[in-house]
């Protein structure tokens, strides 16, 4: 991602920032398209994991659909050129203002995860003379054997309906008079990477598909969520992940009936490589037992290492320098603390990492930034917001 130009071009800019390498998110994006279009999959992008405008210009002109998660994210997608007719309205707690809009809107349809969200949707949309869409989101109790914070799908999850209140479900949606019943809905967890999960995930919807017919309820849509890891700790090897095993699972294990469209929604997979949050080295402090690099970016501009204890590869871009092994011609390697400049001893990007020996002002790239970066920055400690800086091309 960082050739000697692009290293050169940093040099010229205030840190930090967010740089995007726009050739890589197109080139996943074209990935994702192939594989998906074979089967005649829909996808939705999950705007919640980046809504950099450049960003979403790319992901639009490939013809995806949008998926929301608040009445802000779906205006931003019909604002960035993704038709209404694309939106899909998520999320545990929506209000009646963001409800409104979107019904306002005309969007393609919501993921219901109450029953009681059911009857207010119908509510407003009956004040409104209007018909909302809807797909109720259900918890198949499919371990995603992710981290706990981004598990979803099991059963007293905050998200969706569980499987025994699916009677109230069935009762619920007769007794309504402005819904119209699309389909199901699953979102089991994010950064899975055990393809082994999706294939259990296809016999709980085949089964729940079979039920709600059996009830009367036919259903039009198979919205499989999305959840699809990337590789955090090889960036450069793994830059773009296996879309055409993930949608072959779903392709070989779902059952789909006649009529039935078969949804997506990835954003995680489409969007985290193609970006790195660029900082640089402000001091080295070295101790007894450990030494440190004091970065200019810290958890203000990328939480994810403090949230979640999650990892990002963390590489020294700057041209050489230092001491070099002269028995062996190599760089002088050694293991560091980096850390930020907030105000609190969580603001820790990685602990012991082997870089380089740094020095003040190197050039340093957290990796694999695109997903969940950019959008949780914070103005913690009155910090300014990083701006985004874009490849040439």
């Amino acid at each position: 991602m960082f050739n000697t130009d692009t290293v050169a071009r940093f040099n010229d800019l205030e840190t930090p920032f967010y740089y995007y390498d726009l050739n890589l998110l197109k080139q996943t994006l074209q990935a994702c398209y192939d594989a998906s279009s074979k089967y005649n999959f829909h996808v939705h992008y999950a705007m919640k994991a980046n809504f950099d405008p450049k960003v979403l210009a790319a992901i639009q002109s490939f013809g995806f659909g949008a998926d929301s998660v608040s009445g802000n994210e779906v205006k931003a997608a019909i604002d960035n050129g993704f038709g209404a007719g694309k939106v899909v309205f998520a999320g545990v707690g929506k209000s009646d203002k963001e409800i409104n809009y979107a019904l306002d809107a005309d969007i393609f349809c919501f993921n219901v995860e109450s029953v009681q969200e059911l009857g207010v949707i119908n509510d407003l949309a009956k004040a409104k003379g209007k018909t909302a869409k809807v797909a109720i989101r259900i918890n198949p109790n499919v371990d995603a054997h992710t981290h706990k914070f981004i598990t979803t799908g099991l059963d007293e999850n905050k998200f969706g309906v569980d499987i025994w209140q699916l009677p109230s479900v069935i009762e619920a949606l007769r007794a309504t008079t402005n819904i119209e019943f699309l389909g199901i809905h699953f979102h089991i967890g994010s950064q899975i990477t055990d393809m082994e999960v999706f294939k259990t995930l296809c016999v709980k919807v085949n089964e729940l598909d079979q039920w709600f017919n059996d009830q009367g309820f036919a259903i039009n849509v198979l919205n499989v969520g999305g959840g699809l890891g990337v590789d955090y700790y090889r960036p450069d090897i793994n830059a773009i992940p296996d879309f055409e095993a993930y949608f072959k699972i779903f392709a070989e294990n779902l059952t789909v009936k006649e009529g039935q469209e078969v949804h997506f929604e990835l954003g995680r997979a489409l969007v985290a490589q193609c970006s790195s949050l660029i900082s640089r080295v402000l001091f080295v402090k070295n101790g007894q037992h450990k030494n440190f690099l004091i970065l200019d970016a810290g958890m203000t501009d990328l939480i994810r290492p403090m949230l979640y204890q999650a990892y990002h590869q963390i590489d020294n871009i700057s041209s050489d320098h230092g001491p070099s092994n002269m028995d062996h011609g190599q760089k002088v390697m050694i293991k560091y603390d980096v850390v930020g400049p907030i105000c609190e001893s969580t603001d820790r990007f990685r602990e012991d990492v082997l870089l380089p020996e740094s020095v003040r002002g190197d050039i340093v790239a957290v990796r694999t930034a695109g997903a969940y970066g950019a959008v949780m920055i914070s103005n913690y400690n009155l910090r300014d917001r990083v701006p985004s800086v874009y490849s040439v091309e």
